[in-house]
């Protein structure tokens, strides 16, 4: 059950309530423990600012429509990754219907080294399924069992998107940069 609590000018703080009436999180706390690594993901996935924004708010407003009860902060983190990474795969769907205007996305990226934004490029270019697995596994640091419970595969099929991903991804920086 979802309640809305709102005083004066504060801002609207929706908070999740479990069926015994106890406070189990806020949206506002999970924006601002998770929105940047939802950002993130969903920028390498979708490759456009727009769009990943578009993305993760959706992901954020199916917290507040579900709220659904987490065991521990993890599995609230898990949740949202996976929420976002389908509100991605949703809109690469629609992309591919739908003919959309590319957007030059490193140029939006603050603080950005010149090799990491090479290395961001090549990620970038690597088909889906290899930016996801390689992104959750080197930037979000999930355990090779973690990834493959949030994608639905199993361990030794993320090792091999990880492997495959890792090599793809030296072919791409090496041609391209190097």
């Amino acid at each position: 059950m979802n309640t809305a609590e709102y005083s004066g000018n504060d801002p609207i703080i929706i908070q999740q309530v479990n069926n015994s009436g106890v406070r189990t999180g806020s949206v506002r706390d999970a924006v601002e423990s998770y929105g940047d690594m939802l950002f993130r993901l969903c920028l390498i996935m979708l490759r456009n600012h727009a769009d990943a924004e578009d993305a993760v708010q959706e992901t954020f407003i199916k917290y507040m429509q579900k709220a659904p009860n987490f065991t521990d902060s993890e599995h609230e983190k898990a949740w949202l990754l996976k929420v976002a990474a389908n509100k991605c795969r949703d809109l690469i769907r629609y992309r591919s219907r739908h003919f959309t205007e590319p957007e030059e996305v490193l140029g939006n990226i603050p603080a950005l080294d010149r090799e990491d934004s090479h290395i961001l490029e090549a990620l970038m270019e690597l088909p889906e399924k290899f930016r996801l697995a390689l992104t959750l596994h080197y930037v979000e640091e999930y355990k090779v069992e973690e990834i493959a419970q949030l994608i639905g595969k199993s361990p030794s099929a993320v090792k091999m998107r990880l492997s495959k991903g890792r090599k793809l991804l030296e072919e791409k920086y090496r041609k391209e940069y190097l």
